[in-house]
């Protein structure tokens, strides 16, 4: 069972039928343990830094982080229809592939899973912001190409905004990533919320 943590940010109620820049919005996080906040404080995590960043001009917005550590991009795709009937999230960060690429899932079905849920989260009105990701090159040369690639490719396809590095400025710097070489340190995560942010501020 997933456990979604739920950032409310306190705002002026907008009258029922009003169409108010200020009417309740929910962003919503999907990824794995990059975004659940592994082995740090979850309170430091990215996504609870990006909830003290919309507390701070746009407090219309609650954010809730559905991301379970180990989540591949089926099981995100199977439990998603789910999420958006309980969320209706106006926003999608969709933060998943991490786990396929280190178990050598076929590109073609990681691709699959990736369009489905954006697709879907389109066919329900909501934006969606891409978070791609990349995998060390010992897994072969042409399959880590083809894994960064790819979000590229999907993000221009269903035009859709793309991050197309998550960990850019952490990956190879010291001190960013825990010892299992996979997971960033808390001191990697204020970076990581910075670059989510420049990504997301123009769509809110």
């Amino acid at each position: 069972m997933s456990l979604c943590l739920i950032i409310n940010l306190s705002l002026p109620q907008a009258h029922a039928g009003e169409n108010s820049p200020l009417q309740q919005q929910t962003i919503l996080v999907v990824g794995d343990s990059i975004s659940a906040g592994f082995g740090i404080d979850k309170d430091l995590g990215w996504v609870a830094l990006l909830g003290q960043r919309l507390e701070s001009k746009f407090t219309q917005y609650a954010l809730v982080n559905a991301s379970i550590s180990g989540e591949t991009t089926s099981g995100g795709a199977n439990r998603f229809s789910s999420m958006l009937q309980q969320h209706q999230p106006n926003v999608v960060i969709l933060e998943l592939g991490g786990n396929d690429g280190l178990r050598g899932t076929p590109i073609k079905l990681i691709t699959q899973n990736l369009t489905y849920i954006i697709r879907a989260s389109q066919k329900a009105g909501a934006q969606v912001l891409l978070l791609g990701m990349r995998i060390p090159p010992n897994y072969g040369q042409r399959y880590s190409e083809l894994f960064a690639d790819q979000y590229l490719t999907i993000a221009a396809e269903l035009n859709v905004p793309v991050l197309p590095f998550l960990l850019e400025g952490i990956a190879a710097e010291a001190g960013m990533m825990q010892a299992d070489g996979i997971h960033p340190t808390e001191n990697a995560q204020p970076i990581m919320t910075k670059n989510v942010w420049q990504m997301l501020k123009p769509m809110l």
